[in-house]
């Protein structure tokens, strides 16, 4: 019978099957970070249950740290405090952390793929919806509760429902300008939020294949955002050329033996998939938003929906996002002044969107009026700008290179937007007040916030590309 890499996955980690439906799935591993775990570390300790295998996970800090120069100075209790237990808590179950200047440290989504610990075939877990990032490399890898997480720690096992299995395929050629971010938004557009619940998105075509394993990731990091419980890629020459040489990846001695088995993880021509989707990306412009969901999204060259093109079912949640985001429907969105500009997250905080970043800002200066932060993934992804010396660029610039977290995405640290102010963001989340109490969030491209960042306003990157 033939299958497609979901199948195939879940079949070889099944462990039980009940009559209800519901399955006993192996995880292969776990990624921890301190604002999701700490209640599973003390349910096990109050049952002195022991962790099954404390090296089926790693530990780093991201949401809640600061970004700048001294790290380490904490002002906010709670976050403090969230930090503080998790050391505790990786240091007393033996479990690896990667604290700060350990090199490795930054946002978890990041740090697992450049380490070559997210591998093909694999079922992997975290505290935290944006695990679908893992996806890219042909791992079924999912965001769970803390209640499951404790169950992963004690028993290296999920009881899971099998989820349905969505293909989603971009046709055509990417035109300039256009980037991982625009389609995923794209896509997000076209079906809505909740156009993928109960699935798992498989991207394929030439359109994907072409990709780098850091356009994937993008890809199926924002698969969240349109309701599926992960999104992934069938690995491929790019995926192990990727992995290779990578500190966790595994050794060389049997590298062929591995891909072939890596290989074994690709859908069958003409297997069965519950639901497909098709997007045509030939004439397809840079994407922005406009509302207060992911999928409230037009090309920049668009204009604000009026309510008289908005479904009856829809018209409740487009008035509110009007009303919050203050803007005028039927206005084109390209134009709208901007006073902050956002650069990093686990959607485009990686090596190639600095570098498209700095492509941009080279030799220019970031309009006055705006401040930009631009904020790398990782410690590895920070040592690799200065490197390549885009650190001078954005500094030349007037822009704020700062250190590795998860930063603006959420407001969960220093780095806020403040109240009234608008920012253009290459995040993947513009709820009400995500970036801060009272803000206004577009997400795009990075290739878009700074084009924007530069003129003061949503702003094409063709212009500069």
């Amino acid at each position: 019978m033939k299958k497609n890499i979901v199948e195939k996955i879940w079949e070889n980690h099944v462990i039980d099957n009940s009559s209800n439906g519901i399955s006993v799935i192996a995880i292969d591993f776990g990624f921890l970070h301190e604002v999701t775990s700490a209640q599973a570390f003390q349910t096990i300790e109050d049952r002195n249950i022991p962790i099954l295998n404390p090296k089926q996970f790693i530990a780093t800090i991201d949401h809640s740290i600061s970004t700048s120069e001294n790290r380490n100075e904490t002002f906010d209790h709670a976050a403090k405090k969230q930090v503080e237990l998790l050391r505790k808590n990786t240091k007393k179950h033996d479990i690896p952390f990667f604290d700060f200047d350990s090199g490795y440290q930054g946002i978890v989504h990041v740090v697992g793929p450049e380490l070559g610990i997210t591998q093909p075939g694999l079922t992997i877990v975290c505290g935290d919806s944006h695990t679908a990032t893992h996806g890219a490399f042909g791992a079924l890898a999912f965001g769970i509760g803390t209640s499951e997480l404790t169950h992963v720690f004690a028993t290296g096992c999920l009881l899971l429902h099998k989820p349905k299995v969505m293909k989603v395929e971009f046709k055509g050629e990417r035109p300039n300008g256009v980037f991982a971010k625009d389609l995923i938004m794209k896509l997000i557009s076209e079906i809505g939020i909740g156009g993928a619940t109960g699935h798992i998105i498989e991207y394929t075509g030439n359109v994907i294949r072409k990709m780098s394993m850091e356009e994937r990731m993008t890809i199926c990091n924002m698969s969240i955002e349109c309701g599926a419980k992960g999104g992934l890629i069938s690995p491929d020459e790019t995926t192990y050329s990727y992995l290779k040489n990578r500190p966790f990846a595994p050794s060389h001695k049997n590298w062929d033996k591995l891909t072939n088995y890596w290989s074994s993880f690709q859908s069958d021509p003409n297997c069965n998939y519950d639901t497909q989707v098709t997007i045509d990306i030939n004439h397809l412009n840079p994407m922005v938003t406009w509302g207060t969901n992911p999928s409230q999204a037009i090309e920049i060259n668009g204009f604000i929906p009026k309510d008289s093109e908005i479904s009856e079912s829809e018209k409740l949640m487009y008035q509110k996002a009007i009303d919050y985001m203050k803007i005028s429907p039927g206005t084109k969105i390209e134009g709208t002044k901007i006073d902050w500009a956002f650069i990093g997250s686990c959607t485009n905080g990686r090596i190639e969107d600095l570098r498209i970043t700095a492509e941009i800002l080279k030799n220019r200066k970031i309009h006055p009026s705006v401040t930009l932060y631009i904020v790398p993934g990782s410690e590895s992804v920070l040592k690799q700008a200065k490197e390549e010396g885009l650190d001078k660029i954005f500094i030349n610039a007037g822009a704020d290179f700062r250190m590795p977290g998860c930063s603006m995405c959420l407001a969960m640290n220093d780095d806020k937007v403040p109240n009234g102010k608008r920012c253009i963001s290459s995040t993947n989340r513009n709820f009400v007040g995500r970036q801060g109490t009272g803000s206004y969030t577009h997400l795009a491209s990075p290739a878009t916030v700074a084009a924007s960042a530069l003129e003061g306003k949503i702003t094409s990157p063709l212009k500069y590309l």
